[in-house]
């Protein structure tokens, strides 16, 4: 139909203007009528058929066409499971990883406990490398129950496990069982007024083990007692998660991050020593 209208070179009181708009390397013309009297492209004017536009009542009608690109109607959101995807940024604004916190509870009907890995610390040397001045831990949270699935944590008590007590806890065998004792005092002038004691023991139908924390406190005048059974499945996961934080509780997972290929020829500069190898002493 443009043909014929461009075809003929009479006078005319419409007009087509031919813009094109960017829309990609497939981009069509945007075509538009309105009250003038010629056809207006990049380069040529043409003049419109009197008799086509003898229709038209009036010089209000506009109409276009705009062409779009196929990939316009999709959808251009990042898939959900794109590999290189996040809805969390891995920096926050400031240009630090921002802080996570985990922690797994269990809940039973006389206690709770909640399980929270803590990280170590690292202090800076001369050298502008870091060292781990205080290696992490994982927190133990007791809290009685206080009604049917309600639990007092404004009466929590907690115990820290060590990496050397975790060892304890995830080589323990199905009738096995331990103890840890801490003062959290120690070295303190009110050493030994506060006594913490965490007993690991195998149920007796062998389903599981009983966690038992008893604290003393003769500062507060407080002699409390919160134990809390694990089945196995639940003591499976424990063990599972120990194993797998431990290494980023020693902070050996920064030293990982840190290797590079040419490390095996040099010589740490934080060890004045050279050489210190088991074969070479």
């Amino acid at each position: 139909m443009v043909q014929q209208l461009l075809s003929s070179s009479s006078s005319s009181n419409f007009s087509i203007g031919a813009q094109f708009q960017n829309h990609g390397p497939t981009s069509l013309p945007y075509l538009s009528l309105s009250s003038h009297n010629s056809i207006i492209t990049n380069t040529t004017q043409f003049k419109l058929p009197r008799n086509w536009v003898s229709h038209v009542s009036s010089s209000k009608l506009s109409l276009s066409v705009n062409c779009r690109q196929s990939s316009e109607y999709f959808d251009k959101s990042p898939p959900r499971f794109s590999p290189s995807y996040s809805p969390n940024p891995s920096t926050t604004s400031s240009g630090f990883p921002p802080k996570v916190f985990v922690g797994h509870s269990i809940y039973k009907g006389k206690a709770a406990l909640t399980v929270e890995p803590k990280s170590p610390e690292f202090v800076p040397l001369d050298s502008g490398a870091f060292k781990v001045s205080r290696e992490g831990y994982v927190l133990l949270q007791f809290a009685p129950a206080a009604g049917v699935r309600q639990y007092d944590w404004s009466r929590k008590q907690v115990f820290s496990l060590s990496v050397t007590e975790i060892g304890s806890l995830v080589s323990l065998g199905e009738k096995e069982s331990c103890e840890f004792f801490h003062d959290p005092n120690k070295g303190k002038s009110d050493e030994g007024k506060v006594r913490k004691v965490l007993k690991v023991e195998p149920l007796p139908d062998g389903s599981g083990y009983f966690f038992n924390l008893s604290v003393q406190n003769k500062l507060l005048n407080l002699d409390e007692n919160v134990y809390i059974p694990i089945s196995k499945a639940e003591f499976a996961v424990l063990v599972t998660a120990f194993n797998f934080v431990l290494p980023y509780l020693l902070g050996w997972n920064v030293f990982a991050d840190n290797i590079k290929p040419d490390d095996s020829n040099r010589i740490n500069s934080s060890n004045t020593r050279t050489g210190d190898y088991e074969w070479n002493r």
